[in-house]
C-alpha cells in the first residue's frame, strides 16, 4: 500500500532541493562551543565561543535554538524559548558542560526527546521538560568540576530540580500544509502542585549573512512585528510570516552581537539578546518600532496545577509577489490539519513496522526514526574563509594558518547532512554518517545515498584522496566503512541502483589508495591508521601515544583495509556484470584481499597460543610484542567477510584465471589465503580467518565471561576486569581493565569510553558478518552459543538473538524497567518520563544503561535495521 507520506516521498524528481524538503529540523541543538566559530589563537572552541556567549553572540555559520526549524539553507530560524520567571535568561538552548567542566568530558544537561518525524516531515513531535524552579546552572558546573573520573557524573536529575513533578511538560507539533506552509501547536502541561506562570516566546530571525563583509550578500533582511505576526522580507526567500493565535505581544531586535556586553566596544542599539534582556529585567532592549531581524512573539501563560494552556502558530511562505500575509486559519482547519497529518504518520508506521514487532517495540522503532530524522542540521564550513577571516572582521590569530585543519583549505560544506547528535557532535563524522546512512536506507533511501556521496564531492574529499573525518580534526583516520554501507544501501534499495554505485565506486578508488599509500608504513599490506574511531581501546593513545620509534601494526586497521578490498571487490562484480570495464577491478581488489588476509597471518596478528588477534607493537629495538588486550579489535577481522555466488563470480571468466595465477605464483601467500576462501556449489565465502581461527575467536566472542552480554557485545572482554592487562615499554607503564560504563582515564576520547561497554555500530557489523555465514553455510553449521552451554545455534539465530539483545536496551523487562535508564528511579517509575526513549551513544556493557551523547540517534538509530530484520526472512 503507498500512503500519504511515501506518495510526498516519490515526488522526488532528480532535483536536490524537492519541495516537502524544503523546510525541516534543520536548525542545531548547539553552534557555541564548535571549531567553526572558535578564532581563538590557541584552537581552544569551548572557551573562546561558551555557552554565556551564545544569547548576545552572532553566529558566523549556523544557527541554534530549541525544537527548531528553518529552510535548507538556513536563511530563516524558527525555535521555542521559554522563561520560568525565576531563570537567569530565558531558555533559548540546550545547556551543558564543556570538556573542562564535565568530570567525564562534556555533556548536556537538560531533558528533551523526537517523538515522531515522517521522512518529509510533513508530522514531527518534540517533547521538553522545563523545571519550574531556577534551573541550577552553577549547581551542575560547580559540582561536576569538583568530581573525579570515579565518580558519577552529576546530571539535572541529581540536583533535585524535578521533586514534586514541579516542571513543566512542553510538546510541540508540526504538521505542513505544504511544503512551506506549517501549522505549529505548543502543549503546555502544568506537572506541578501549584498553579504557575510560563512565558513562551516563539522566535522567528535570519541568520546573519550581512556581517561579514562579503561581496553580494551585503543586503540586510528586515523582521516586524505586530499583534500575534512577525513579517519578514528576504531578498531571496521573499516573505515569511509567523501567525500566533491570542494576542501576543511581538518583541523585535537585530540578530547582530552584543558589543558592549562581550568587548565592551559599542554596537547595535537592540542586539541579538534584546528580547532576553526585555523579558528577565524589563530592559528598554527592543525595539520599539517592532523593525529587526530577529523576533518574538510572547505568550504568558498562568497554568493551574495539573492543567494545560495551547498555543497555535502558523509558519509559513507568502511568496515573492504578495502584498500582504493571508489569514491564518488557527481554528477549524489547524484542527483538521493536525488530525490528518497524525493520521498519515500512524498509517505510515503501521505500514513500515513488522507484524512480528509488539506495541512496545513499535514505539522504540518510530523514536528511532525520529531521531533519525531530528538528527538533519544545516552545516555550514568553509574552511579557506575561516583560515583567511572575513572581510568586515578582525584578522584570525598567525596560529589559525598552521594549526587545526590547515590542509583542509579545499573544503567547503553548505549542506544539510544526518549529524551525529545535535548538541554533543553537531557536525559530521565519517564513519558515523555511513551508519547513519544504513538506517536511512530503510526510510529514505534516496536521501541515504545523497548522504553517503556528499563527503566523497570534491568539496568534500581532500585532493590527496582523504575523506575529511571530522571538524575537530579533518586529517583524522576514521574507518574505512562507505563501501559497506554503500553496498548495504544498494540492497535495501532493491539492488538497481547501479549509477549509484558507480559513483561511490570512483570516488571510493581515491580514498583506497590514498589508504594504502598512508597507513601501511612498511608497505607489507599490514595497517596502522591511529585511534580508528575506537578512541582509549588500547593501552596508549594510538593516534598520539605510541611510544617515539616504536610502530603499531593494528589489527582492527588490518581488518578496515581487507573488508574495503572486499567491499570494493563486490561493487566491481556488480558493475562487472553491465560492464566489462569492471572486470579488471573485480580482480585488483580481490588480489589486494588475498595480500592483506595473508600479511595478518604471517606478520604475527593472529596470536596462535590464545587463539585471537592482537594489535602488534614493533619497537625502535627490533622486538615484536603482541599487545594482548582482548577487544573488539580483535573481533574485526570477522568482519572482512563476503559471501559471492558462484553465478556472479562466473560472470568474470578472468577472475578464475588470476586466481589460479596467483594461487601458482604467490605461493609464500597461497598457502595462507586458502584457509580465507570456502567455496560450495552456490557460493564462495571469503573471509580474514581462516577456518581454524574463526571458531576460536567465535569462542571468545560468544562467551558471556568475555564479549557477550545480555544487551550485545561488549567492546572489551570482561575477563580484563579481574585479569587487567598491563604493559611496560622503554620504562613506562601502560594498562587496561575492563570499565564497563564511563571511562576512568583523560585519554583519547575523554567523554566516550571503547574500555567494556556496548557500542551499536560495530556490534551491527558483526551481526552482518554473522549474516553472510548463514548465507553461505546455511542451517548445515551450528556453534555453542552462549559458549559453555548445551544450546546449539546456526550463524543465523546467533545474529538474530544478538539484535534482540540491543534492541532490549530499549524495551520493557519482566519488571517493567528499561535497561537504558539504569537505576534512576524517576525515568523507570514515572510514566511521564518512561516511554521517552534516549538513544544513547553507547551502553553500559554489563547493565545496558545509556552513557555518552544522550541524543546519539545517528548510529544508534541502526535500531531500526535491527527491528525491521523481524519481518525478513533470514539469508541462507
Amino acid at each position: 500500500m503507498t500512503t500519504a507520506e511515501q506518495a510526498r516521498l516519490d515526488q522526488y524528481d532528480g532535483e536536490e532541493n524537492e519541495p516537502w524538503r524544503a523546510w525541516g529540523p534543520y536548525l542545531s541543538e548547539r553552534a557555541w562551543g564548535t571549531v567553526r566559530e572558535d578564532y581563538s589563537p590557541g584552537g581552544t572552541a569551548w572557551d573562546s565561543f561558551p555557552h554565556d556567549h551564545a544569547r548576545s553572540r552572532a553566529y558566523r555559520w549556523n544557527e541554534d535554538g530549541l525544537a527548531g526549524i528553518s529552510d535548507i539553507d538556513q536563511y530563516f530560524c524558527f525555535s521555542l524559548a521559554f522563561w520560568n520567571g525565576k531563570d537567569p535568561i530565558l531558555k533559548e538552548r540546550a545547556f551543558g558542560l564543556t570538556g573542562n567542566e564535565g568530570n567525564h568530558g562534556e555533556d548536556v544537561k537538560e531533558y528533551w526527546w523526537y517523538l515522531d518525524s515522517t521522512p518529509t516531515h510533513s508530522w514531527m513531535r518534540w517533547r521538553y521538560h522545563y523545571p519550574q524552579n531556577e534551573f541550577p546552572y552553577n549547581d551542575l558546573v560547580h559540582t561536576n568540576r569538583a568530581r573525579g573520573v570515579n565518580d558519577a557524573e552529576y546530571e539535572l536529575v541529581d540536583t533535585g530540580i524535578f521533586q514534586d513533578d514541579r516542571y513543566w511538560r512542553i510538546t510541540t507539533d508540526y504538521a505542513k500544509h505544504g511544503p512551506e506552509d506549517m501549522g505549529i501547536r505548543i502543549h503546555v502541561e502544568n506537572k506541578g502542585p501549584d498553579e504557575a506562570t510560563l512565558h513562551v516566546l516563539p522566535h522567528l530571525w535570519f541568520r546573519n549573512t550581512w556581517s561579514w563583509g562579503l561581496a553580494g550578500r551585503e543586503a540586510v533582511p528586515v523582521l516586524t512585528g505586530d499583534v500575534g505576526t512577525l513579517v519578514g522580507e528576504h531578498r531571496l526567500l521573499g516573505r515569511i510570516a509567523l501567525i500566533g493565535s491570542g494576542e501576543p505581544e511581538a518583541l523585535v531586535c537585530d540578530n547582530e552581537s552584543n558589543a558592549r556586553r562581550l568587548w565592551d566596544t559599542d554596537g547595535p542599539r537592540y542586539p541579538k539578546d534584546g528580547i532576553n534582556d526585555h523579558v528577565v529585567a524589563g530592559a528598554d532592549s527592543v525595539n520599539p518600532e517592532r523593525r529587526g531581524t530577529k523576533g518574538a512573539l510572547h505568550y504568558v501563560l498562568t497554568v493551574p496545577a495539573g492543567g494545560t494552556a495551547e498555543i497555535r502558530l502558523r509558519l509559513r511562505s507568502e511568496g515573492p509577489d504578495s502584498e500582504a500575509v493571508g489569514p491564518a486559519d488557527l481554528d477549524t482547519g489547524f484542527e483538521e490539519l493536525m488530525t490528518r497529518r497524525e493520521a498519515e504518520a500512524d498509517e505510515y508506521f503501521t505500514e513500515l513496522t513488522p507484524q512480528a514487532c509488539n506495541a512496545d517495540e513499535a514505539d522504540v522503532l518510530r523514536q528511532a526514526v525520529a531521531g533519525l530524522m531530528w538528527s538533519k542540521q544545516y552545516y555550514h564550513y568553509n574552511v579557506s574563509r575561516w583560515l583567511e577571516g572575513d572581510p568586515a572582521q578582525p584578522e584570525p590569530p598567525e596560529g589559525r594558518r598552521h594549526g587545526r585543519n590547515e590542509h583542509w583549505w579545499t573544503l567547503s560544506a553548505r549542506d544539510v547532512i544526518v549529524m551525529p547528535d545535535p548538541w554533543e557532535y553537531p557536525w559530521f563524522a565519517a564513519w558515523d554518517l555511513a551508519f547513519h546512512c544504513v538506517a536511512l536506507a530503510e526510510i529514505d533511501p534516496t536521501l541515504a545515498k545523497r548522504q553517503l556521496l556528499l563527503l566523497l564531492q570534491e568539496w568534500y574529499l581532500h585532493p590527496s584522496g582523504q575523506i575529511a573525518a571530522y571538524e575537530w580534526a579533518f586529517s583524522d583516520d576514521n574507518p574505512p566503512v562507505q563501501a559497506w554501507a554503500a553496498l548495504q544501501i544498494y540492497r535495501a534499495d532493491g539492488c538497481r541502483d547501479h549509477v549509484f554505485l558507480k559513483r561511490v565506486f570512483h570516488k571510493l578508488l581515491m580514498n583506497f589508495t590514498w589508504w594504502v599509500n598512508r597507513a601501511d608504513a612498511d608497505g607489507n599490506n599490514v595497517f596502522e591508521g591511529g585511534f580508528l574511531g575506537l578512541d582509549n581501546i588500547g593501552p596508549f593513545d594510538r593516534d598520539a601515544g605510541v611510544p617515539v620509534g616504536d610502530l603499531l601494526e593494528q589489527s582492527d586497521g588490518t581488518a578496515w583495509m581487507a573488508m574495503y578490498s572486499l567491499n570494493l571487490m563486490e561493487i566491481a562484480l556488480v558493475l562487472a556484470e553491465h560492464d566489462p570495464v569492471y572486470r579488471e577491478l573485480v580482480m585488483k581488489f580481490f588480489e589486494h584481499f588475498g595480500l592483506i588476509a595473508a600479511a595478518a597471518n604471517k606478520i604475527g596478528l593472529w596470536n596462535e597460543e590464545d587463539g585471537f588477534f592482537y594489535d602488534v607493537l614493533r619497537t625502535r629495538n627490533g622486538s615484536v610484542i603482541p599487545v594482548k588486550v582482548r577487544s573488539v579489535v580483535g573481533l574485526l577481522p570477522l568482519v572482512a567477510t563476503t559471501s559471492v555466488s558462484a553465478e556472479a563470480m562466473d560472470a568474470v571468466p578472468e577472475l578464475r584465471k588470476r586466481v589460479k595465477w596467483f594461487f601458482e605464483n604467490q605461493l609464500d601467500k597461497a598457502d595462507l589465503l586458502m584457509g580465507c576462501v570456502d567455496m560450495n556449489k552456490t557460493h564462495r565465502l571469503l573471509t580474514m580467518m581462516t577456518f581454524e581461527q574463526r571458531p576460536r575467536v567465535l569462542e571468545r566472542m560468544l562467551d558471556e565471561g568475555e564479549f557477550l552480554s545480555d544487551h550485545g557485545l561488549r567492546a572489551l572482554s570482561r575477563a580484563h576486569k579481574d585479569q587487567p592487562y598491563r604493559l611496560n615499554v622503554n620504562g613506562t607503564d601502560y594498562s587496561v581493565s575492563y570499565e564497563p560504563g564511563e571511562s576512568h582515564t583523560t585519554m583519547f576520547g575523554g567523554n566516550s569510553n571503547w574500555r567494556g561497554p556496548i557500542w551499536f555500530p560495530v556490534n551491527y557489523l558483526l551481526i552482518d558478518a554473522l549474516d553472510r555465514h548463514q548465507e553461505f553455510f546455511g542451517d548445515h553449521i551450528t556453534l555453542q552459543y552462549p559458549t559453555g552451554s548445551d544450546n546449539q545455534a546456526t550463524y543465523g539465530a546467533i545474529a538474530d538473538d544478538l539484535a534482540h539483545r540491543l534492541v532490549g536496551v530499549f524495551l520493557n523487562d519482566e519488571a517493567g524497567h528499561r535497561p537504558v535508564f539504569g537505576d534512576v528511579k524517576l525515568f523507570q517509575e514515572d510514566p511521564a518520563w518512561h516511554d521517552q526513549i534516549p538513544f544513547h551513544e553507547y551502553f553500559h556493557g554489563d547493565t545496558g544503561a545509556g552513557i555518552g551523547a544522550s541524543h546519539q540517534t545517528g548510529w544508534t538509530a541502526l535500531a531500526i535495521n535491527l527491528l525491521l530484520r523481524k519481518g525478513r526472512a533470514r539469508r541462507g
